[in-house]
């Protein structure tokens, strides 16, 4: 995947705010922002569209993850946070963007099915969030089934604010932001839904990879929740514990290779290149190609000697209460030395 030609100032990584967004313009950690960028492109895009149920979005949104939906606790998941969700709404819309400047009035997607994209960005994570009743200690150890967990809240949300109608699409789109649906299986009948699908898995990949952060994030909150999840490490039914990453250092050194394997094939291939959108958007000059990048031009640098204090970031952690970035690190802990003992 090569970037596009340089035009113009490339914002450098060491110029960003931690919480801001690749162009340092957006605040991505406050939802207020973020709808103004897509209340101000969607009135540009679709003149005349009432937009008060895509704003209810947003606010029903800040409800669930701050922790103020009767029944669900909040956000407590450090890697997929509040933020997180937010950085990859704003690429949603800007991909979106480019997707409708770019292409003939016919193809292009049209306001109620960009509406429904950016109400399943903001609830594509909506799995992670606990119920008062699920009795487990933090949304990670919904990772693996957090996808249909949100497909069904999307269901749910959908019916609730009116859009019962379009719930079945949300549900299969959502898929395309994660791996426990095959994307040749996600069920659509209409191409202009599958083309959703790719610009919000687009969207989820690019807004992570981009993020300034993202090297200390995989490092220090993404291992943690795939500790929690089962994805790091786990016991086989025979008492046999599977190591998959050792340590988030571990996960680092994995994730070239897990770029060439998994994230540049879907970006390419699955997505259909959905990314170059953002070039009508931003002259030609994808910054979020730009910075992703040089995230992992930075992280083969930082392999080469193992000079891991290169990585020296610590931005903040939004989530619904404060203290939940060593809260669950003592869980991870607690976690390891029970299995690793069990197995001795």
């Amino acid at each position: 995947m090569d970037a596009p030609e340089n035009k113009g100032r490339v914002l450098m990584l060491r110029d960003r705010r931690s919480d801001y967004d690749v162009t340092n313009t957006v605040l991505v950690s406050h939802w207020e922002p973020v709808w103004g960028v897509v209340h101000d492109s969607f009135a540009q895009l679709y003149p005349g569209i009432p937009l008060r149920v895509l704003r209810r979005a947003f606010e029903d949104f800040d409800d669930l993850f701050r922790g103020r939906r009767p029944g669900f606790l909040g956000c407590d998941t450090v890697y997929h946070d509040i933020q997180h969700t937010l950085d990859m709404t704003l690429a949603l819309v800007r991909l979106i963007q480019g997707h409708e400047t770019s292409v003939a009035a016919a193809d292009r997607l049209g306001a109620p099915r960009a509406i429904l994209g950016i109400i399943s960005a903001l609830f594509h994570d909506s799995g992670y969030i606990r119920h008062s009743r699920d009795g487990i200690r933090n949304g990670a150890e919904f990772t693996r089934s957090h996808v249909t967990r949100s497909a069904q809240f999307l269901e749910r949300y959908l019916n609730e604010i009116g859009l019962g109608a379009a719930s079945g699409v949300a549900r299969q789109i959502v898929h395309f932001t994660g791996y426990e649906v095959r994307l040749d299986q996600i069920q659509l009948a209409c191409d202009k839904d599958r083309k959703l699908g790719h610009l919000m898995g687009t969207a989820d990949l690019l807004a992570q990879m981009a993020d300034r952060c993202y090297l200390e994030k995989c490092r220090d909150r993404l291992y943690p929740e795939f500790v929690l999840g089962g994805i790091a490490l786990w016991r086989e039914p025979s008492g046999q514990v599977i190591t998959r990453y050792r340590s988030g250092l571990d996960l680092l050194r994995q994730t070239p290779a897990f770029f060439r394997q998994v994230c540049q094939p879907r970006l390419e291939q699955s997505f259909e290149g959905a990314y170059r959108y953002m070039d009508a958007v931003f002259d030609g000059r994808n910054p979020y190609l730009v910075a992703m990048e040089r995230n992992l031009f930075y992280l083969e640098q930082v392999l080469e000697g193992e000079r891991w204090p290169l990585l020296r970031r610590r931005p903040s952690c939004e989530l619904a209460e404060n203290g939940g970035l060593e809260l669950i690190r003592r869980m991870v802990a607690e976690q390891i030395k029970e299995l690793r003992s069990e197995a001795a």
